[in-house]
């Protein structure tokens, strides 16, 4: 297992290693360069996790950063194990030697243990001054900036869990010190696997309930179509592909258009036909209202944890 990460030319800093620490490295071979406006840079994750693991392919994949300059430090061995098989990059126990070698750090660890986290590194960021993003759920900025040097650079992302097939849907929110150039890298990485807004962190509670939480009501939707597919005679798995695709590819035709989705309805909904006689039954069980509330729930509940983790922190 490697305990070190390093910026620059990977073989030169792999040789450097070995000769200087005797320390045994798998030897990865790099067939991508870094993006010309990111040539300097190294990137390091706190946290090995699964989203952390599909991020970091994501970001290699896409040629922003060579497998060689991308590290992760984790706890746990599987963590790292899992996370070097993904990705094929470098791994390390050590959060301190992430700061050290990486000008771009992620927080990708449970909320709980940020504040940990932060403390163990503050000599090395103090030092080394590198950009902080975190994707801790929760965590906000104020609590991370009074855990860290007061001139530290911080973003807070909030994706989602499609990052795992490289669909992420996420929003981010500045720090005082963040520059348009730190915005810029953010929209650079999780633009990779998805797409990223900007916004104030006064509205991360409100992306939590739509985009963070999301995902479960789709998963409830396409299982209750899956159902009523079933329940008119389908067999199942063919029911729960068509489901699943007919959502996937109507969420395309939004993205890809443009239109509006009532617009989008409308095309489909023919005077007398047999979707808008579904849409009626959708409508006289509140389907809209229904998710509309699902979303202000999980927003509020958002707004509450985040508080009590304040208050622990």
């Amino acid at each position: 297992m490697a305990r070190l990460g390093f910026i620059g030319p990977w073989r030169r800093c792999y040789l450097a290693a070995q000769n200087a620490f005797k320390i045994k490295t798998k030897k990865i071979v790099v067939k991508h360069v870094l993006a010309e406006r990111m040539q300097a840079c190294g990137l390091g994750w706190i946290g090995a996790g699964q989203m952390a693991s599909a991020m970091a392919k994501g970001v290699v994949e896409a040629k922003i950063f060579a497998k060689g300059d991308v590290i992760a430090s984790d706890k746990s061995t599987a963590q790292l194990e899992s996370f070097s098989g993904l990705v094929g990059c470098l791994v390390t126990t050590s959060n301190v030697e992430i700061v050290q070698k990486c000008p771009i750090v992620v927080l990708s660890t449970k909320p709980a243990v940020v504040p940990i986290v932060l403390r163990e590194i503050y000599e090395e960021v103090k030092a080394k001054n590198p950009l902080v993003i975190s994707i801790a759920a929760g965590v906000s900025i104020d609590t991370m900036e009074a855990l860290l040097p007061k001139s530290t650079r911080v973003v807070r992302v909030m994706p989602n869990t499609p990052c795992l097939v490289g669909e992420t849907a996420s929003a981010y929110a500045m720090g005082a010190n963040a520059t348009a150039n730190d915005a810029e890298v953010v929209e650079k990485l999780f633009g990779s696997c998805g797409q990223t807004f900007k916004l104030k962190e006064s509205l991360m509670d409100a992306v939590t309930g739509l985009s963070g939480s999301g995902p479960a009501y789709v998963y409830m939707m396409i299982e209750a179509m899956a159902d009523g597919g079933v329940r008119m005679g389908l067999p199942r798995a063919v029911a729960l592909k068509l489901a699943a695709q007919t959502v996937f590819g109507s969420a395309k035709m939004v993205l890809s258009t443009g239109e509006h989705p009532g617009l989008l309805k409308d095309k489909v909904a023919s005077p007398g036909g047999t979707t808008i006689a579904g849409i009626h039954a959708l409508e006289q069980s509140g389907f809209r209202g229904i998710i509309m509330n699902a979303v202000q729930a999980a927003s509020e509940r958002s707004k509450e944890l985040s508080e009590v983790k304040k208050s622990k922190m």
